[in-house]
């Protein structure tokens, strides 16, 4: 696949002074990317790709050309999204193209914590646990013809999720910033502080308040403390 096809432009038109790659909002003078995974919304016919290593390695063609340039690339990531962006970076790293990166890592916990897969036995299973850690749209939930739609697509996530076997001790020459709410089931708050311990750059903690989806509830607060990120001097 091509670079195209992996990342949307939100401001296609404008010259980039630093480059956001997140689904959040867009602040003014940045140049910000959504991540498209195969398999769901344009890419809905194409196959899944089944692991977040995977995921990593089809994304770091476009990556590394925006790695390249000399602004600050900025990769942003979520829940299975954190993983996403914490193995491109790895990448990023092994080519020697992390001088101006910067990761923000939000609803994960950290590689070298040890957690007990999830496992669902039905379908009803999983829909239990989308309620219970809110932020889907309950009209989906509510829609079996939707739902028909989106449920192999989450599958699919939670599959890759617990075949990921990061590399406990590894490391990132970035700065780091760690989102995390203060009810989140799925991230304590020592498990959020122990990004600290994956990057031999700054790092840097922010708690705010909300479950496993606050950013919805804080997008101007989220998009500061990234353009902040964005901000802050190269190594």
């Amino acid at each position: 696949m091509s670079g195209r096809a992996w990342c949307s432009f939100r401001t296609p038109e404008a010259p980039p002074r630093s480059t956001l790659r997140s689904r959040g909002g867009s602040p003014d003078g940045y140049d910000v990317a959504a991540v498209q995974y195969p398999g769901r919304q344009e890419r809905w016919e194409e196959p899944f790709v089944t692991t977040v290593e995977g995921l990593a390695d089809r994304l770091l063609p476009s990556l590394r050309r925006w790695a390249s340039e000399p602004v600050p690339l900025v990769l942003v990531g979520h829940s299975m999204g954190a993983s996403v962006a914490f193995e491109s970076t790895l990448r990023l790293g092994h080519d020697r193209l992390t001088a101006h990166c910067r990761l923000v890592v939000s609803g994960r916990a950290a590689p070298s914590v040890t957690r007990e897969a999830q496992a669902f036995d039905s379908d009803q299973d999983l829909l239990d646990h989308l309620v219970r850690l809110g932020g889907t749209d309950p009209a989906i939930l509510g829609s079996p013809d939707l739902m028909d739609l989106a449920l192999p697509v989450v599958r699919n996530d939670y599959r890759a999720v617990t075949r990921y076997r990061p590399v406990p001790d590894a490391v990132v020459e970035t700065p780091v910033l760690c989102l995390t709410g203060d009810r989140d089931p799925q991230v304590t708050p020592e498990e959020a502080a122990a990004w600290k311990s994956h990057t031999t750059a700054g790092f840097r903690l922010e708690t705010l308040p909300g479950g496993h989806f606050f950013l919805s509830d804080h997008q101007d607060t989220v998009v500061r403390l990234v353009a902040a990120c964005a901000e802050a001097g190269d190594r």
